[in-house]
């Protein structure tokens, strides 16, 4: 159903594109065009770079925080491994008892 308040939203955003259709035929506009592609531009070559920056950084990341976790809990890995050793164990002995007859 389409009621006032649709149509004049949709007035308004045709009103709008006009306007801004206009704008963008003058020498003013056209300038603030070509300054908004040139700054799309250098957000894309931003964002390249970031991504291919990204498997460094968290790489580095792990490092640091891997080295910090050691430095404030010296014990954690040997707890880590004997957690995730006892988990795996407590996983793997079902399967390898065999149902008796």
């Amino acid at each position: 159903m389409v009621n006032a308040k649709h149509l004049a939203t949709f007035v308004l955003g045709a009103a709008a594109g006009v306007a801004l259709n206009k704008y963008l035929q003058t020498e003013e506009g056209e300038k603030a065009l070509a300054d908004l592609k040139i700054k799309a531009g250098q957000f894309k070559d931003e964002a390249e770079q970031a991504i291919d920056k990204a498997p460094e950084y968290f790489e580095k990341l792990k490092t640091e925080v891997g080295a910090a976790l050691k430095d404030s809990f010296p014990d954690v890995e040997a707890f880590l491994q004997e957690l995730f050793g006892k988990a795996k164990v407590a996983t793997e002995t079902p399967a390898a008892e065999e149902p008796k007859a």
